[in-house]
């Protein structure tokens, strides 16, 4: 198609910006910067269809090492009003039994699929209802999916490959609906090519689906509580996938007993039925080529069934050739691997005497400089800290993951070793490690005993790698800090204390009859509600100049009009607040300044890094005669650092480097 005019595109002189707000399911960041709306209304007022030059329909697309060479050549790209006279994106309600697998091997995804259609709230975030084949159809789809921290809105055409007549990707059972073959092409073009989704792991993808929290159970370690896991798990909406042992190398094998080895599946619910003279604990799998079921007791047609009260039978009970069966317990450890549970917060972890316990998360992203001594003793390794009260019951209260980015966003990129410590503690200090894994996402979980915690990440080869790191607390009973029945949106590096919803009725106040604040308006908040308790405090006086607080809004002022409206006064609500405690942390002596020889380590627990020529800089830039900061002057410090720092690696490719015209650079500049 033709080169979209620029009044289709979005102004790229504000693109810098949007990284300041982490990309939620309801505002997602676009990627490679594509405008669903903006080009679907040009194909619209052009009468064409939209062709994705970004993924094309080309060999770069399906990956040159899937398939023979012979085999590429044959590929052809059609679309759903090529292959039928009325297609639909959807038929009646989104379903595990719409998909069938194709010929490319990435069960670990279609197994995350399906559970995924078990759980509206999760499903809604991914498939956005904007789009059809009626009504302003262009041949242009989107789909979003959670990565590396954010929410990516990823745009896509809906030419699809077929060899030899039948689909190369998923297909629907239905011939007329067609969610599962687009979704799956939007996740390929997320990690590069369809070659790219052959082999993966079904945590990855169910983290995609959510950008919540995920564990991985190995059923060969003995699990005295893995039903009560999975009940908590399936009472609270988590989603879950299973696989079976199994090398990459040798394929997929069907057993006798209908199990596929090296494969992945879906776990779709799990019971209790009265069963002789005892209560037998179930699982219910689902397989996602849509047939192949388990053999064994328990299965579609076993006697078991026969031996167990009508109502639990006609409940539980279907004989139908759709992949979906139930195994007991003992029969799941002994003929799977892994078990992952993954949901936005870990209500996983909320079984027997806690199962309505709530969680709070801390986010940050940071990075391991090349030659920064990351696996060794350097003083540059980000130190993160947490305080961890006295619990109500004695179980696991706080959950840590550390992901790290892949190389070039490639899924099946080289891995680097990566792992995490964490020391401190109260009367009795402790120290743990997770010791170094190859893996993209590191999870733990634990008990620590009341105190203050620090947690190092780490990684074991001297190589640039961003990392995101993830900290869930479980919350006192009178803290409800976060309902995990609602999806948190979180932004990046935000702690805990970003919860305080007070911004909302100072924002009413403050803003009078208008929906937005100006600087002057903003200038009062700060110094007079802000402001009162920490002076109160600390004694100190200093408050918030008119420039400071221009300076902070063109910060957060996403769409340049100098003024701020409430999500934007929000996003730099939290950030005060961050930084507002960190500072009283830091302030040992409580005189309203902190010493600038603090700074370094105060960088380092907001998750970044600054070379000492830098830190110079901002010190003569922020600091007093004395070298001290006040509030004022270490906020406005800190939250340019932030965001400045997010931008560039929002604008930057493989973080090397940012190429922008003058103009570009001019707005940047001049306007913060």
């Amino acid at each position: 198609m033709d080169v979209i005019p620029d009044k289709y595109q979005k102004k790229q002189e504000q693109d810098w910006q949007t990284i300041g707000r982490a990309g939620n399911p309801t505002s997602p960041q676009k990627f490679l910067k594509q405008d669903f709306v903006y080009l679907r209304d040009y194909c619209l007022s052009q009468g064409v269809l939209f062709e994705d030059d970004t993924f094309p329909a080309h060999v770069s697309s399906i990956g040159y090492n899937l398939l023979s060479e012979d085999k590429l050549h044959q590929i052809q790209w059609m679309r759903p009003n090529d292959i039928l006279e009325n297609p639909k994106l959807i038929v009646n309600d989104v379903s595990r039994f719409d998909i069938l697998q194709g010929e490319i091997g990435d069960c670990w995804l279609l197994a995350a699929l399906g559970s995924l259609t078990l759980q509206q709230r999760f499903l809604e975030n991914v498939i956005p209802k904007d789009q059809d084949f009626k009504h302003n159809y262009a041949g242009i789809f989107h789909f979003r999916f959670w990565h590396f921290g954010d929410w990516m809105d990823v745009v896509i055409d809906d030419r699809l490959p077929f060899l030899n007549g039948r689909y190369l990707s998923v297909h629907p059972r239905s011939t007329s609906e067609f969610w599962p073959s687009l979704l799956e092409k939007a996740y390929a073009k997320l990690h590069g090519s369809y070659q790219n989704l052959h082999w993966g792991f079904i945590s990855e993808a169910l983290v995609g689906f959510t950008g919540g929290i995920q564990m991985s159970f190995d059923l060969q370690r003995s699990f005295s509580y893995l039903h009560k896991i999975v009940k908590a798990a399936a009472k609270s909406g988590c989603l879950m996938g299973c696989t079976t042992p199994g090398a990459r190398s040798t394929g997929n094998i069907e057993l006798k007993n209908g199990i596929v080895l090296g494969h992945a599946y879906t776990v779709t619910w799990t019971a209790e039925v009265p069963y002789k003279d005892r209560k037998e604990c179930l699982i219910r799998i689902w397989n996602p080529w849509g047939h192949g079921e388990w053999r064994g007791p328990w299965s579609d047609g076993s006697v078991e069934w026969d031996q167990v009260p009508v109502e639990y039978k006609n409940h539980y009970y279907q004989n139908k050739n759709d992949g979906e069966f139930w195994i007991s317990y003992q029969d799941f450890i002994d003929n799977f691997s892994s078990l992952c549970i993954c949901n936005n917060v870990p209500t996983f972890l909320n079984y027997g005497e806690h199962s309505n316990a709530t969680w709070s998360l801390d986010m940050h992203v940071g990075q391991w400089p090349r030659g920064g001594g990351s696996s060794g003793g350097s003083s540059r390794k980000a130190q993160y800290s947490i305080h961890v009260p006295e619990p109500d019951l004695k179980t696991y209260n706080v959950v840590v993951s550390l992901m790290q980015k892949p190389l070039n966003n490639r899924h099946n990129s080289q891995l680097l070793r990566i792992g995490f410590r964490i020391f401190g503690g109260g009367t009795k200090p402790q120290e743990l490690s997770t010791g170094f894994e190859q893996a993209q996402d590191i999870v733990n979980y634990f008990y620590l005993s009341p105190g203050t915690y620090t947690i190092i990440p780490a990684s074991q080869e001297d190589q640039e790698c961003e990392f995101l790191l993830r900290i869930f607390q479980r919350n006192q009973s009178d803290n409800r800090e976060l309902n995990t029945k609602v999806n948190p949106v979180v932004p990046k590096d935000m702690p805990r204390w970003n919860q305080d919803n007070s911004y909302e009725k100072v924002f009413r106040r403050y803003a009078n009859q208008s929906s937005y604040l100006d600087a002057s308006q903003l200038q009062r908040i700060l110094n007079d509600v802000f402001l009162k308790d920490l002076m109160a405090s600390l004694g100190s006086e200093d408050r918030f100049s008119f420039d400071s607080c221009r300076s902070l809004l063109a910060l957060m002022d996403f769409n340049a009009n100098g003024r701020l409206v409430l999500q934007e006064f929000q996003l730099l609500w939290r950030y005060l607040n961050k930084y507002k405690e960190i500072f009283r942390r830091e302030d040992e002596n409580k005189s309203g300044f902190l010493e600038v020889s603090n700074l370094t380590r105060v960088i380092q627990m907001a998750g970044l890094s600054v070379d000492d020529k830098l830190l110079q800089l901002m010190t003569v830039r922020y600091g007093d005669s004395s070298m001290r900061l006040s509030f004022p002057d270490f906020a406005c410090c800190m939250i340019r650092l932030e965001t400045m720092a997010k931008a560039f690696r929002n604008l930057s490719v493989g973080g090397r480097g940012i190429s922008f015209s003058e103009d570009q650079w001019m707005t940047i500049i001049m306007y913060c």
